[in-house]
């Protein structure tokens, strides 16, 4: 069966603008045009919007669906069930989430005080979420699924102060990293390898077993992803390559 792109709006939501947006960016290309101009969507098509709805529900970028669905390699089975799985560990989260919610709201019409763990569970929870949503794809494909669960778990298992401790360090690197590159500070200078270390010491927290060489990979995916760079240079462009560099000449 084919479609116009009126008709295969209407079946999938996707505005029509939308949609010429994904044929001009090379995302979705229709199967043909008509003598009479308008673009036709075949199965293949329909199959691969299907596709790009479910990673953008994931929350992957649009220059990262468009790298997956290109991939010779890709296969779509797989990437499905990675998505229900995906989706599935969201559902729980959010039922989390909404528990937490009633729980505090449950403590305070009672004058109950909630214990310190209860109160930090849930945002565990949101910040896996968020990290597998961003960075679950790629981390998966590069390294397998074993590191990127034994992250979460860590992460669950942290305590309320280690919580704590853990994302003041992740702004306390931000905030630096912002520091040196407005200074002109250098990578190869003393607050490069102060950096480094607090660095690896944040990500002690997830990989206890961090060396040298994992420290220096993570840290090069800063500049070679761009949603990681996105991620450090939100404020200000530079950060991540500071990062980047500064780690590879002082990891240890």
């Amino acid at each position: 069966m084919e479609y116009t792109i009126q008709e295969l709006s209407r079946l999938s939501g996707v505005t029509t603008r939308t949609l010429r947006w994904y044929d001009q960016i090379g995302l979705l290309k229709p199967s043909r045009i008509a003598a009479n101009g308008y673009r036709c969507y075949g199965p293949a098509q329909v199959d691969r919007l299907q596709d790009i709805l479910y990673y953008r529900a994931l929350g992957v970028e649009l220059a990262r669906i468009k790298a997956y669905l290109d991939d010779p390699s890709f296969d779509r089975r797989a990437a499905l069930k990675s998505h229900l799985a995906a989706l599935e560990t969201r559902r729980r989260q959010l039922d989390r989430l909404i528990d937490s919610v009633q729980r505090t709201i449950d403590a305070q019409e009672r004058n109950e005080i909630m214990n310190d763990h209860e109160k930090f569970e849930a945002f565990k929870e949101e910040t896996i979420r968020r990290n597998e949503a961003d960075y679950g794809p790629e981390a998966r494909r590069r390294y397998g699924s074993g590191p990127v669960d034994a992250a979460h778990k860590a992460i669950r298992g942290m305590t309320p102060a280690a919580y704590q401790e853990w994302t003041s360090l992740d702004q306390e690197i931000l905030a630096r990293l912002e520091d040196a590159v407005r200074s002109g500070a250098s990578p190869d200078g003393p607050e490069g390898q102060a950096l480094t270390r607090l660095h690896r010491r944040w990500l002690t927290f997830t990989i206890p077993a961090c060396d040298a060489a994992q420290h220096r990979g993570i840290a090069a995916l800063y500049v070679a992803d761009p949603r990681f760079t996105a991620y450090y240079d939100r404020n200000l462009p530079g950060c991540a390559r500071f990062l980047s560099e500064a780690v590879a000449r002082w990891a240890e």
